[in-house]
């Protein structure tokens, strides 16, 4: 590490950021950002950050930010000034840095930047909103908000793609999110997986009789399908950890096999994790930190066979795969875990690969090889 901090030394960061409304995941690889490039300055259209979420995603560090962190009803509403988002990126004034690295699944990459400048995007995902999840995002919206929404996203596609150019290189979350961004802009990506705190989800040997899940409990988290499907197992005990949208519908449809804890503490959730027989994600993801966090602690994971858990669970190793997004495949995945053997100290031993020294080590190496070998 000292290293490094003498080596960032001989030139100037700027590390750009989406929004800073809460900690999760994206937050997780923003944090090792900062800690590898200690000295660099903090960019983002908003930053709402509590004082405590502040100490911990970005070191207590202040950011800069756009002009939307100032407009009415920003703090609680700021997704509402979608069609600002291009301009008030555009607006941040990055001249001063020699590296920009953007961390980016929505307008971050479209910072601008000077020919002497070099731009590496860590993207979590092109917008989804705008590309994959065109259709679910407008779908169920009226008119005449309908109209509106996707007017605004064919502009937010338009200036996306006239924005591919300000980044010099891609780095890809995952092989789902190289191929997502091949197929959106046209360009190559090295795949650098996201850090993941191993250290916190010690190996659990003592396993008990339940199945555990844990996410937002949001539409694509898919947790409310994962309850429908124990509802059809009666005699399989399922745990739901996590707060969201869904929280109340999904109380209201549990059977009495399935405890719905809501928001716990990280010692509560670490526990769950340790000792569940297995952990059960429906979630199309980017890459899912979670899954490793679970397999961390020697938990085999029964996940989707797209996405990022179709690259970190192998089936019958450290988990098992179903194919479609449904509860009879949730169902089979269940009942064919059972009849399998796992070895819960091989599964968290493996997981430690995706630690978050790791993360830091690739990620510093690959951007001074882009930064000194040009």
């Amino acid at each position: 590490m000292q290293e490094r901090s003498e080596q960032s030394m001989k030139y100037t960061v700027a590390i750009v950021h989406d929004w800073l409304v809460t900690n999760a995941g994206a937050e997780k690889v923003l944090r090792a950002l900062v800690d590898v490039y200690s000295d660099a300055d903090i960019f983002s259209l908003v930053d709402f950050l509590s004082d405590d979420e502040r100490k911990v995603v970005i070191k207590g560090k202040d950011t800069k930010n756009s002009f939307i962190q100032n407009l009415p009803f920003a703090k609680t509403h700021f997704r509402n000034y979608l069609p600002f988002f291009p301009k008030a990126i555009e607006s941040l004034d990055l001249e001063a840095y020699d590296l920009i690295i953007s961390s980016s699944w929505a307008v971050a990459k479209g910072i601008k930047k000077h020919t002497n400048q070099l731009h590496i995007s860590y993207c979590h995902t092109p917008i989804r909103y705008a590309w994959d999840l065109y259709e679910e995002y407008t779908s169920n919206l009226t008119q005449p908000k309908k109209f509106l929404v996707e007017k605004s996203l064919d502009y937010i596609r338009k200036w996306d793609l006239n924005t591919i150019g300000r980044v010099d290189y891609f780095i890809a979350n995952s092989y789902f999110v190289s191929n997502r961004i091949q197929k959106t802009y046209h360009r190559d990506s090295k795949v650098i997986y996201p850090p993941v705190d191993t250290s916190a989800f010690s190996l659990g040997k003592n396993k008990q009789d339940f199945y555990l899940t844990a996410s937002r409990l949001v539409p694509y988290k898919k947790t409310k399908l994962i309850v429908e499907a124990f509802n059809e197992m009666p005699d399989k005990t399922l745990v739901v950890i996590g707060m969201g949208e869904e929280y109340e519908e999904i109380v209201k449809i549990a059977k009495p096999n399935i405890k719905v804890m809501g928001y716990q503490n990280d010692e509560t959730f670490i526990s769950y994790m340790q000792n569940a027989q297995a952990f059960v994600y429906a979630a199309i993801e980017d890459f899912g930190i979670v899954p490793i966090e679970a397999m961390s602690c020697g938990t085999p994971v029964i996940a989707l066979n797209i996405g990022g858990t179709a690259e970190t669970v192998v089936d019958g190793v450290n988990g098992v795969h179903f194919q479609e997004q449904t509860q009879a495949d949730i169902c089979s995945a269940v009942e064919r875990f059972e009849t399998l053997v796992f070895d819960h100290e091989a599964i968290s031993n493996d997981a430690q690969s995706y630690c978050t020294n790791r993360f830091k080590d690739e990620i510093y190496e690959y951007v001074n090889s882009k930064l000194f070998n040009a």
